[in-house]
């Protein structure tokens, strides 16, 4: 099975080009197969030359909402650079989720944009975290965006989903090919004692194969539901001081039982 990283998960390490030429060729030689660039700075042209001096492809982005509403034809012209055709948004502002109208605005927003990108060869995808699974009267704002946003893609993140409280399966079964990109992100109870409870409970990233989530269950399903890029996140790795021993990991366990 091909893997790739989300790269927002070891950040830290790709503030330059150099840096980051340096750890895609470390993430190609543990066995990743592509890389999803988020959180730097870089442009286009040393994304370019770092994929090309590297051969490890870029297959999706995560953009500022800003550059994907106001300045798509130049942002796809930047991505046809580097060879992706997958653009995307890690959240929308959290204030277009808790305001109903707000929502509704930016779904449309959203909507349009990713239309101009679907008639110019691309796919606009929206990354979700818990938020979305909060309701306005009887749905959920991810109820709203999947019927009155035609042109949405989606990276499903299955962290996020069981935060949110859904059945995995079931969900990923109800956007079925609208999910060509996914995260793959365990879920593990963590105990975090402070002042006030020695036994604090929490939930916590972790790399594949550490957590809870049941992974045989959830890639049958991804494949069924038509997921094509298969992207190894861990939010914290980058604050983490083995964090890129943790993505390795991660893909080493992928690789081993998928």
């Amino acid at each position: 099975m091909e893997v790739g990283l989300n790269l927002f998960s070891i950040r830290n390490h790709i503030q330059t080009e150099e840096a980051f030429l340096n750890v895609a060729l470390k993430l190609k030689d543990a066995g990743y197969d592509y890389l999803q660039f988020s959180g730097s700075p870089l442009t286009a042209d040393a994304i370019k030359r770092v994929v090309d001096q590297s051969g490890m492809p870029v297959y999706l982005t995560h953009m500022p909402m800003d550059r994907i509403v106001n300045d798509t034809n130049k942002l796809m012209e930047e991505h046809d650079l580097f060879g992706c055709k997958n653009i995307g948004l890690g959240m929308m502002p959290i204030e277009s989720i808790l305001d109903e109208d707000k929502l509704k605005e930016t779904v449309e927003l959203l909507n349009n944009s990713a239309y101009v990108m679907q008639k110019n060869g691309f796919k606009f995808f929206y990354h979700h975290h818990h938020y979305e699974f909060m309701k306005h009267g009887k749905q959920t704002v991810f109820d709203y965006i999947i019927n009155n946003a035609p042109n949405l893609n989606f990276t499903l993140d299955t962290y996020w989903l069981q935060y949110g409280g859904v059945e995995i399966c079931d969900f990923i079964k109800r956007v079925s090919g609208r999910i060509d990109c996914v995260h793959l992100k365990d879920y593990k109870i963590a105990f975090k004692p402070n002042d006030e409870n020695p036994i604090r409970a929490i939930p916590e990233f972790a790399p594949i194969g550490d957590g809870v989530l049941d992974f045989n269950k959830i890639i049958k399903q991804f494949k069924e539901s038509g997921a094509k890029y298969y992207f190894i996140e861990q939010d914290n790795a980058s604050v983490l001081s083995d964090g890129l021993d943790q993505v390795i990991k991660s893909v080493k366990y992928v690789k081993e039982n998928f």
